[in-house]
Order: structure tokens, then sequence, then C-alpha cells
């Protein structure tokens, strides 16, 4: 209780920190250990009124000092009970960051990460996440916001040639936001890192592929995301022919007008977008995860840039967990879409055979193929025979509740406190930061961690510690039809 009120009565006793951004002047708050939080900071105009489907328009600068020590609220979004606190405090107005330093003046400028987070592009939030004890291990770390769902995804012919994928284009107007001014906090603006979870991966990986975002990073981590996600690219069309089912479900009249679009309430095209049929996908929450070749953030499909080694020279490390998520839908459908004329192969594989019943783990064996181990190899492989430096992993640890290794498991082990206190089996936050650092997750007294190569080796995380895995069990991946 002593030590608590020293603690506190230190932070109390710290001037809060104060920075000059280029728009103007913020004022964070001092953490007891020496870190200064900043939340809540804009780096592009709120998306309302007129700026709704618009590419992110320029912060106004602002008089005076602004108070940064609340997080914004979260991107529109529908409350689907794991996200309910982000769904409790949401609005339009979203584009905002949150940034953490161990030190506004370091005797050498810091590593920089930015964190993409996750939900299926159309759910989840920022707010949280700079107050992990990465930031300790002595880099500066920054959490962003981009719209989601309808408002971030949609095309449609009446927005004209920005049409789609303005989630997209908000993670590029923070990565240039950082490029600006996140050596004020401590940050080296050359090296900076993008990483992500889950949809955030994917953007990690389609940041790596988009002309808007070259130079803006100089390594990523995708963590089970993949710039494809292991489902069929959507052509600008076929993204406009959705976003008019969308739009005339929340009540927009035929042959709308922008200006009629931009009005339409937010809640109808939330719920719109939520019960939308999308032709070719099992699972509606997959809806904003197809990626989009709008012909202006991305310019092909993610197979075809990976096949040409578009990203090679951005350093990645790439993986997933060993079960992820479950599969919705019938699995015979889902193996006929994603392993093609190898359909009847793949069924025997999994223990599809006439007369005996399906095995009871099928339907999340076959998520975690299709949607993000074989993709991620995928990835890995492509990159290895253009040059690109990769570091594949495969996650397969319970959490300290026992809890058994899901999707997302691995994120306490890389922003949380298991990060630091169990290094010994899962050491991926000093790998990560590592990788932050040099775009080698080598270093110090870590075990080795081999680059991806033809060999396709793999670093397993799992209970008996971390170990190089020449090649992970992926018979089954060699029958995919890549999308």
């Amino acid at each position: 209780m002593i030590a608590a009120m020293l603690l506190a009565a230190s932070a109390a006793s710290t001037p809060a920190p104060v920075v000059e951004t280029d728009a103007g002047t913020i004022q964070g708050e001092a953490t007891p250990d020496g870190r200064s939080l900043f939340r809540g900071i804009p780096f592009a105009a709120p998306p309302i009124g007129d700026f709704r489907w618009q590419p992110p328009q320029p912060v106004a600068p602002w008089q005076g000092v602004r108070e940064a020590v609340r997080a914004a609220p979260a991107c529109m979004q529908v409350d689907y009970g794991w996200n309910h606190g982000a769904a409790a405090n949401q609005s339009e107005d979203c584009l905002y960051l949150d940034v953490a330093t161990p030190s506004l003046k370091p005797k050498a400028p810091l590593p920089v990460m930015v964190w993409i987070h996750g939900g299926g592009n159309r759910a989840g939030s920022g707010a949280g996440t700079v107050a992990s004890p990465i930031v300790r291990r002595g880099v500066v770390l920054v959490s962003l916001q981009y719209r989601l769902s309808a408002f971030g995804f949609l095309s449609h012919a009446a927005l004209g040639a920005h049409s789609g994928n303005y989630g997209l284009m908000d993670q590029q107007a923070a990565l240039r936001w950082v490029r600006a001014n996140i050596a004020r906090f401590g940050g080296d603006p050359a090296n900076v890192t993008i990483f992500g979870e889950s949809a955030g991966a994917q953007d990690v990986g389609l940041q790596m592929l988009s002309p808007g975002a070259k130079g803006l990073f100089s390594k990523a981590i995708a963590e089970s995301g993949t710039p494809g996600f292991g489902l069929p690219p959507r052509s600008l069309a076929q993204n406009e022919a959705l976003g008019e089912t969308i739009v005339r479900a929340a009540g927009a009249p035929p042959h709308a007008s922008a200006r009629q679009l931009r009005a339409l309430p937010a809640e109808a095209l939330l719920r719109a977008s939520d019960t939308a049929d999308v032709p070719g996908l099992d699972d509606k929450s997959f809806i904003w995860l197809q990626a989009v070749t709008d012909g202006t953030v991305l310019t092909e499909t993610p197979a075809a840039a990976l096949s040409r080694g578009v990203g090679r020279e951005v350093p990645l490390l790439i993986g997933n967990n060993l079960y992820e998520l479950g599969l919705y839908g019938a699995p015979e459908r889902a193996i006929a879409r994603g392993f093609g004329a190898n359909a009847g192969r793949a069924m025997e594989t999994y223990g599809l055979v006439q007369g005996k019943a399906p095995p009871a783990d099928l339907n999340l064996r076959l998520a975690n193929d299709l949607t993000f181990r074989c993709p991620s190899l995928h990835v890995a492989a492509e990159r290895g025979r253009s040059g690109g430096a990769t570091w594949h992993y495969q996650f397969d640890l319970d959490g300290p509740d026992a809890k058994p290794v899901t999707h997302g498991s691995e994120i306490r082990y890389v922003l949380g406190d298991e990060g630091a206190s169990d290094q010994a089996l899962a050491p991926l936050a000093a790998y990560w930061v590592n990788f932050a650092r040099s775009g080698d997750p080598n270093g110090g007294a870590l075990p080795a961690w081999p680059r991806f190569s033809n060999e396709a080796r793999s670093m397993e995380f799992t209970a008996a510690g971390a170990r190089v895995v020449e090649k992970l069990s992926a018979e089954v991946c060699t029958l995919r039809t890549a999308p």
C-alpha cells in the first residue's frame, strides 16, 4: 500500500507531457514508470457529412493546448457481444490515434510499432492498446482507428473515382501522420513497423501491396491474417453491386445521388451491411474481408501482386495459431470452393469418406486451413520465391487461464503481461521488438529463428518452448486452390 501511494504521488508530481504536432499542441499523461501516453489525437478530419465516403481529409489546426488523455470513440459498428465496449462508445467521427512512448527525448530515436486492430473490418477498436507493457521494451507504440463496415469499405457508382477501401486510406493517412510527427514523441520515422491481428493482419498485408502505402513503413507483422484471407477478391464492379444492395436496404431511392447516400442514417447502413447476402460467402461476418481491387488503393488482386513480388523489400513476420475459428456453413461446399479440382482428394484427407461419420473437429480444422494456415504458408512461399525476407510461425500454447489456443490467443503474449512473464514458453514480445528494431526477430539469448525458405522452416511456440519446425504438417495446403 505504501509503495502504491508513493507511485501515485510520483505520478501526480510529474508534469503532464506536452508535444507540438503539425496541427497543434497536445497534452497527454505521465505514468508512474516514466512513460508518456497520448490518446485521441486526430489524424484526419471527421469523416461525416460531405466527408462520408471520401478519402481522409486534412485535420483543421487548433489553437491552444488540446487535452489528449481519453481514447476517441470507436468507429461505427454493430454490437456482436465480444465488441460491446467499442459498440457502446462509437461515432462516425472516429479517425484518431493513440501514442505511448518510454521517452520523449531518448538518446537515439526509438523504433515505432503501429497497431492495426482486428474485428473483420466491421468491428473493434484501437482503444487501450497503448497501455501495453511492450512500450517498456524501448519502442514507441501507436494504435490507430479506421472506418469500418459499410463506412470503410462500401463502393457505389454514385460516389465517384474514390469508391471503396476508405478504411485502408484511413490507415495510410495515419501512417503519414506518424511520418510527420512521431519524431516529436521520441520515435524514428524511418523505422516504422505495422502490425495487426486478424483483419488487422489482412490490412497489414494489403498495405504491403498498395501503391499508396509505399515508403510509409519499413517492416510488417501479420498475426492470423493474410492479404487475401483465403477468399476470392472482389472487383470494383462487384463491390459496387453489393454497395447498391446495401444502400437500397438502408432506404436509398433508385439511382440515388452521392448526397442522398451521405444522408442515409448510420444505423440503417450498419443493419443493411450486417444482413447483406454476399454471393460465394458462407459466413456473413467475412463480408468486408474480401479484398476489393478498386484500381486506386489496390490496383491488382493480392495473388497477382504477390506473384510479381510486390512488397518483397519489406521484411515480414507472419503466422497463425494452431486453432483459430470454426467454420460456418456446409464443409462439403467449403471444400468444393477451396480445393476446386482437388476437392475429392481433400475430402479424403479430412476423413469425409462415404459411410463414415465426419471427424468431430472437421469444421475447426477446415476453417483453420482454408482461412489461416494455408494462406499464411502461401504468402510466405510466394515471398520466398521473390526473395522477400520472411519469418513464419505457428502458435500452439494454451493460455495461463487454461483456455485452449484459439483466434487471438497470441495477442496477450505480444501486448499483454504474459509477454514479460512467460518468455521461456512464448517469447513473442521479445522477437517482435527485435524485428521492429532491425527487421530480424533474432537477438540476445532467444532460440534462433531461421528465415522461411524453400525448406519451409517455421518457428512453433508450444508448451515445451519455441522450436524450429522444418516443415509444418501442411500436405493439404498443396491441394489448395489459391484465390
